[in-house]
């Protein structure tokens, strides 16, 4: 039997301050890399009194309804497992985030805080977007932002919305077109002289 393929699960987060704990995460979503139609997404109830005014404007989500009517964190984080798991039945789910240290962050302590453990394993690590693309490109951090990816891969007009769903596709769209093979290089042309070179050869 073969096993089954990496499923590279794209996640954003949306929270409304600038750790878990004292601070919320206010929306989850996720989605998977080369498959669009596997996503997930899930508002939740804050779990604090505390928040940034000017974190929770970015996601333009309103507080007062999300203590009204979102799920509770407990409720999130159980049915964000449960997707999870099931993906398990096609692939192994991989974390992917951009950057990972802060999406992950929030992710894998609303797991253990909440669910006991996180479904993507006890680090909740996974694939920093940010990073990867500096070992294929070679380039330096500074050049690493999102906008700065898109605009290299043609995928400028993919939109980052900070609603959480749609800029988890997003992501699972960059990830796959840069997963994609690089096309080659053009064959040189032979010269008047004699065989073709390449720069390699000058």
């Amino acid at each position: 039997m073969s096993r089954l393929p990496e499923l590279y699960v794209a996640v954003d987060v949306e929270a409304d301050g600038p750790i878990p704990g004292p601070y919320s995460m206010i929306s989850l979503g996720m989605a998977v890399a080369g498959h669009p139609e596997l996503t997930f997404y899930t508002e939740l109830k804050p779990i604090s009194d505390e928040y940034v005014p000017q974190a929770l404007a970015v996601s333009g989500l309103d507080r007062d309804r999300l203590l009204r009517a979102a799920p509770t964190a407990e409720q999130a984080m159980s049915a964000a497992a449960s997707w999870v798991n099931g993906l398990r039945k096609v692939g192994r789910p991989v974390f992917l985030a951009a950057p990972a240290v802060w999406d992950g962050m929030f992710v894998h302590w609303y797991f253990v805080r909440f669910v006991g453990h996180s479904p993507f394993g006890v680090t909740g690590g996974g694939v920093d977007l940010r990073s990867y693309w500096m070992g294929r490109s070679g380039c330096e951090w500074s050049q690493t932002r999102k906008d700065t990816i898109k605009r290299q891969l043609g995928l400028t007009d993919l939109p980052h919305t900070h609603h959480a769903g749609e800029d988890a596709a997003e992501l699972a769209q960059v990830f796959d077109a840069l997963r994609r093979p690089s096309p080659p290089p053009p064959a040189s042309l032979p010269s008047a002289d004699g065989p073709a070179t390449t720069a390699a050869d000058r």
